[in-house]
């Protein structure tokens, strides 16, 4: 059961506007850590771009499931610049996806964890390790970031590979949506 003294109205307007959107059911509030660009360490699940373009694409097949999935966590999620750069090559050119990524990404709902050039080796390391599946440097940021910040729910659709991928050679992540579609 959640407290109530940990949630506070968003006071980014654009994630009241979006809550409300994607939450029609649920009060538009979330527990919040203060300001955005800060809160990396309070997150308490990451973000992978496709659960991102799920939610963003009504007609995805994980839409639905990826909302829901959303709805039930903590926000902000935490997300790094290489899950972005997936999120922004995979809806392509059209203006209005792209307005729409945006919005969402500047909601305040996610949170751009910074990676420092001498944090590489490590993911450089878990790209080596897992080059049989083989894992993406997106991914292995994330798995990096969820050792760094020790989170290990994950909201992604790519569930053979974080099915696959260990947080520091041993726990598994906690992948959301539970479900696939049907």
């Amino acid at each position: 059961m959640k407290r109530k003294e940990n949630y506070t109205q968003p006071s980014n307007p654009l994630l009241a506007l979006f809550l409300v959107f994607i939450q029609p059911t649920r009060n538009p509030f979330v527990r919040w850590s203060g300001v955005a660009s800060r809160v990396a360490m309070a997150a308490d699940a990451l973000i992978d771009s496709g659960a991102i373009v799920a939610m963003l694409d009504k007609t995805d097949p994980w839409h639905r499931l990826c909302l829901e999935a959303f709805r039930q966590l903590h926000l902000p999620l935490l997300t790094s610049e290489a899950v972005l750069t997936e999120v922004f090559h995979f809806i392509g050119e059209a203006q209005s996806k792209m307005e729409n990524a945006w919005k969402f990404i500047r909601s305040g709902a996610l949170v751009l964890a910074k990676i420092d050039h001498d944090e590489l080796p490590q993911i450089h390391a878990l790209m080596s390790q897992y080059r049989d599946c083989p894992m993406d440097f997106a991914d292995a940021t994330l798995v990096h970031l969820a050792k760094r910040e020790s989170i290990s729910a994950i909201l992604a659709i790519d569930h053979a590979d974080f099915t696959t991928y260990r947080i520091e050679g041993k726990r598994r992540f906690k992948i959301l949506p539970v479900d696939r579609p049907r």
